[in-house]
């Protein structure tokens, strides 16, 4: 399954947010839709307070690579 593109855009975490969203949609079971959903809601509210933007482009790189290895898989 392909990543979706456009990922070089993401530059936000609400940017993020919403693309690691889209990709859970991708997913072909519902189970392991909801299980990426939850977690990628619990990493959002977990990275809320980060401020150090290059602390924040490193979690955006990661989450990226990360959704296109479950993609992938």
């Amino acid at each position: 399954m392909a990543p979706l593109p456009n990922a070089e855009l993401v530059q936000t975490s609400l940017q993020l947010y919403r693309y690691l969203l889209r990709c859970c949609r991708q997913l072909p079971e519902e189970s392991i839709r909801q299980h990426y959903r939850h977690a990628v809601r619990q990493s959002f509210k977990v990275h809320a307070d980060e401020d150090d933007p290059e602390r924040i482009q490193q979690i955006i790189k990661r989450a990226i690579e990360d959704a296109d290895w479950v993609m992938n898989k």
